[in-house]
């Protein structure tokens, strides 16, 4: 499938403000089932500064500073994409159980610090009891860890409500666990505060998914905007991607942005102003199939 995706960030500030300093992660990944044809990001008022570079985890990271006064600012991101199911999508029969791999984690963690470090709790996904004991639920010695993974996957979409009113980035995880509410951030965020306490290494996704799907089909949580969801290192399969906000495994109508231990490592936009005034954001995202 291709896709044309259309990502525009706007601020308009009550007072004119003097600097802007941001980080951008908005550009597609390279990733063997997910070709980056085409991206251009469109910046008003024109940076001072701009330059690239790879992150810790190799998302592509855009680096720009404004020093000239304004009140409007915008960054828009262009991107087409050419996206296939991923290749996991057909070793889904996997039978290694969740008591054998907890014997096979430490030997696939020796030296391999890209698969340890997303076992490690991180900022906004610390070590919360009520949720290892809620993820826990659907481990037991028989069932494969994809599968124990597919039902927590399925049961954080029967059990919380999407409610994109009821937090903010800065909610504690406690609150959303509690309250069994939220978003695709939040959902992500519970499944891996989870999953790293049973020592199963997952990380945070951030991305889209398609805003018009074919006619007849369903318009998938989350498509007007950035949408997040989180992967699990699984033997004999390795990342494997789910949506707890759909309720599916990720195939070919989503589409990556960047990966890290949480929300913070990957905003799509963040920055600093010099700025006494409020303001006000707005944000749209059209992901159309071509």
């Amino acid at each position: 499938m291709q896709y044309k995706v259309l990502h525009r960030t706007s601020y308009e500030y009550q007072q004119v403000g003097a600097l802007s300093y941001n980080e951008a992660w908005l550009t597609p990944r390279q990733l063997p089932h997910q070709n980056r044809l085409d991206f251009e990001l469109n910046i008003s008022p024109q940076p001072s500064t701009y330059n690239q570079y790879q992150d810790h985890f190799q998302n592509e990271v855009t680096y720009f500073d404004i020093q000239a006064g304004h009140k409007d600012f915008i960054v828009e991101a262009i991107s087409r994409i050419d996206r296939s199911a991923p290749h996991y999508l057909r070793a889904i029969n996997s039978t290694t159980t969740w008591e054998l791999y907890k014997e096979e984690l430490e030997r696939i963690q020796v030296g391999n610090v890209n698969i340890k470090e997303f076992t490690l709790f991180s900022p906004l996904v610390p070590y919360i009891d009520s949720i290892k004991n809620y993820v826990s639920e659907s481990f037991n010695k028989k069932r494969s860890l994809f599968h124990a993974i597919e039902e927590v996957n399925h049961r954080i979409y029967q059990d919380f409500e999407y409610d994109p009113g009821f937090t903010t980035i800065a909610t504690p995880l406690k609150k959303v666990a509690a309250a069994k509410k939220g978003v695709c951030q939040d959902f992500a965020h519970i499944a891996i505060a989870g999953l790293r306490a049973m020592g199963i290494p997952t990380r945070y996704v951030s991305g889209y998914i398609e805003t018009l799907p074919p006619e007849g089909a369903p318009e998938l949580v989350g498509s007007a905007a950035s949408h997040a969801w989180f992967s699990s290192y699984i033997p004999e399969m390795g990342w494997v991607d789910f949506d707890p906000t759909n309720n599916q495994m990720v195939k070919d109508q989503h589409i990556t942005l960047a990966w890290g231990r949480d929300y913070a490592d990957v905003p799509p936009l963040k920055g600093v102003i010099r700025n006494s005034g409020s303001h006000d954001l707005s944000v749209e995202v059209e992901v159309i199939r071509i």
